[in-house]
């Protein structure tokens, strides 16, 4: 597809920049375009001549996420999905009531952390396991470096992570200029990266200092709930360099209090989660589980002194675990 130059739409409600004539669209039918941003069924579709119309999808077959090519007419002043075009990957959610797709046709995830409020680490073990499961690269961003005690005591807590390989960064975003933002820039060149995390971590501050045309409105996060206020209510694509595609993008998506990981089986959990999988492979049962199974090298790993994995991921694997086989047996 030909790289065009576009600034994404902000408005509450994009509307159709496909040039008409009489009353139609002249697109011509099947044309092919990039999802730049979806708004409930309905999406904008970036088009090859750098144009913006609104399509919604013909039937559940045609459901389209942002970074997705598809192919697309029109009928009247409305833009019509007609096929999604085959994926490099596809990252999403599922728990027992549906499945929410993020994002398609990516090369990284920006996991985006705060030191204020204090983050999940089962929601961010859950991201980084669909992650893996998807082959998707994940950095891990910790903001509010400026908070010197809670940002120590945080990036204490992803001591884990670092050591079984997840690459991890520090920012301050408040700081004049921003602590880490060069670094962080580093690893977001030439892809196009989810950033995925927790209301009230300071996405939208993020994406307004790597693009400062878009602007985005932040909010206060309730230090009474500990937890953040959504700001990103849609999902959207912005280019890093609006004149430059080929430099990257990111993919701003509204923060989340679940991450439901239904669609992984529980047996394949461990290998999904590296720091269990490294000790995979010499268990004494071909289908251990790796919860109470005797000569198990991972429950060996766990209960070493000191131990070989992190005490707090073993009990996330035992919950997680025990979460997917009920889902799992709630088929049967």
């Amino acid at each position: 597809m030909a790289q065009v130059r576009v600034l994404p739409s902000r408005a509450t409600k994009p509307r159709n920049t496909a040039k008409k004539s009489n009353g139609e669209a002249t697109v011509s039918q099947d044309a092919t375009g990039l999802v730049i941003e979806t708004f409930g069924r309905h999406v904008t579709v970036l088009t090859a001549d750098g144009q913006q119309l609104i399509c919604h999808p013909r039937g559940k077959k045609n459901l389209a996420v942002v970074g997705d090519r598809v192919q697309w007419s029109t009928t009247a002043d409305q833009g019509t999905i007609e096929k999604v075009l085959p994926r490099d990957n596809l990252f999403f959610r599922q728990d027992e009531m549906r499945t929410k797709s993020f994002a398609a046709n990516l090369d990284h995830i920006l996991i985006f952390l705060g030191a204020e409020p204090e983050f999940s680490e089962m929601q961010l073990s859950r991201a980084l396991i669909a992650a893996e499961a998807t082959g998707i690269d994940v950095t891990i961003a910790l903001n509010k470096r400026d908070l010197t005690a809670l940002h120590a005591r945080s990036w204490a807590r992803l001591q884990p992570y670092r050591d079984m390989g997840v690459d991890v960064v520090g920012l301050s975003l408040v700081t004049e200029p921003p602590t880490g933002i060069d670094e962080l820039n580093e690893r977001l060149r030439g892809r196009t990266t989810l950033v995925l995390g927790p209301s009230g971590a300071g996405k939208s501050t993020l994406i307004n200092h790597l693009i400062p045309a878009v602007d985005l409105r932040t909010q206060e996060i309730s230090r009474a709930l500990n937890s953040g206020k959504h700001t990103t209510t849609n999902t959207t694509l912005y280019w890093l360099n609006p004149g430059s595609p080929d430099d990257g993008a990111v993919i701003d998506s509204p923060g989340f209090q679940e991450f439901g990981l239904h669609h992984i089986a529980p047996e394949k959990l461990a290998t999904y989660m590296p720091d269990l999988a490294t000790h995979l492979g010499h268990c004494k049962f071909h289908n251990c589980s790796h919860l109470h199974e005797p000569n198990c090298p991972v429950r060996d790993a766990a209960s070493a002194d000191p131990p070989l994995i992190s005490p707090i991921r073993y009990s996330i694997y035992q919950d997680l675990h025990s979460e997917l086989t009920a889902a799992a047996n709630a088929w049967y």
